[in-house]
């Protein structure tokens, strides 16, 4: 009787480990998505609500930033999630400073984390015979 090899499972996993991050994009990288940049020019507390809704928060929270406080608790939020370094003192001084172009950037990095999630691990298996 002749032998017969038996298939045999190869698996191959592949993970993404979470180190220290960056911003996708710049604080003034207002014209790398110009769908964010006209929304936050011609309809801001719209892209706000949805910033802060596609990051998990309730839509109506930036309705409340008084003084910026939301906006700084958001930003804090979103380098928090995302392993981003930076501090609340930054988190604030850049709030105060270019709010539009703060806002715009975390609208546009929690789209971009959304299409591209890390921390995710993938698994194949092949089979053949050997």
């Amino acid at each position: 009787m002749a032998y017969q090899p038996q298939p045999q499972q190869v698996v191959m996993i592949t993970s993404t480990q979470n180190g220290p991050g960056t911003w996708s994009t710049g604080l003034c990288d207002c014209c790398t998505e110009m769908g964010t940049c006209c929304c936050g020019l011609w309809c801001f507390p719209c892209m706000q609500c949805q910033t802060a809704s596609k990051h998990g928060w309730c839509c109506c929270m930036p309705l409340m930033d008084v003084c910026g406080v939301v906006s700084c608790m958001l930003r804090a939020s979103i380098r928090e999630r995302h392993n981003i370094p930076g501090s609340c003192c930054d988190d604030c001084c850049n709030v105060m400073w270019c709010y539009p172009c703060v806002w715009c950037q975390m609208n546009r990095e929690v789209k971009i984390r959304a299409r591209h999630p890390t921390g995710t691990t993938v698994i194949t298996t092949q089979a053949g015979r050997m």
